[in-house]
């Protein structure tokens, strides 16, 4: 169970390489849970994923991609959707089997590694894949709580690690990040 906090990053890595693969569309992460693409030279959230656990000692991961929506049907304007950038294809038959698969490799190498994002290469694909790394951003944290630095990695929890000003690396477990700028 304390390895639990990686099923969402896991399910965004299988997520962004399957449509990447079955749409034809570069994608990204942003921590912990978004997948993004790239709409008009803007990055875009084209979809998202919720884990929750049960209390009968489960976790039920929840997937939500934009696929065709157009411009004037994005639910807000930093939406997109794999249409919006460029996908070779939106038939939803390929993207979701393609998504599936990916689940299905990594959640078995993960299992079959304890849970160890390390020993599986998760962590590894996940960093890779993280749009979030190498940039200043904003950690929106609960309790009205707000932290400022570079995301410079994504520890062995998942947690991300921001390096702030004052010279200290904090790991992030929770909360909102919204990027500020390149790094």
């Amino acid at each position: 169970m304390e390895r639990w906090g990686w099923l969402p990053l896991l399910t965004g890595v299988a997520v962004a390489t399957g449509l990447a693969r079955a749409g034809g569309v570069d994608t990204g992460l942003k921590w912990p849970n978004d997948v993004l693409v790239t709409v008009g030279g803007e990055e875009r959230k084209a979809g998202g994923i919720l884990a929750e656990a049960t209390g009968d000692g489960g976790v039920v991961v929840g997937v939500g991609v934009n696929v065709s929506l157009r411009a004037d049907e994005l639910p807000v304007p930093t939406a997109g959707s794999l249409g919006l950038a460029g996908a070779v294809s939106t038939d939803r038959d390929p993207l979701l089997r393609a998504v599936l698969r990916g689940i299905e490799d990594w959640y078995g190498r993960w299992r079959a590694a304890g849970g160890d994002a390390g020993a599986c290469g998760l962590q590894e694909a996940y960093a890779a894949g993280c749009a979030t790394l190498g940039r200043v951003v904003r950690a929106e944290l609960p309790g009205d709580r707000a932290l400022v630095g570079e995301a410079v990695a994504v520890d062995g929890d998942g947690r991300l690690v921001l390096a702030t000003e004052a010279g200290v690396q904090e790991p992030v477990g929770a909360g909102d990040i919204v990027h500020l700028r390149a790094g």
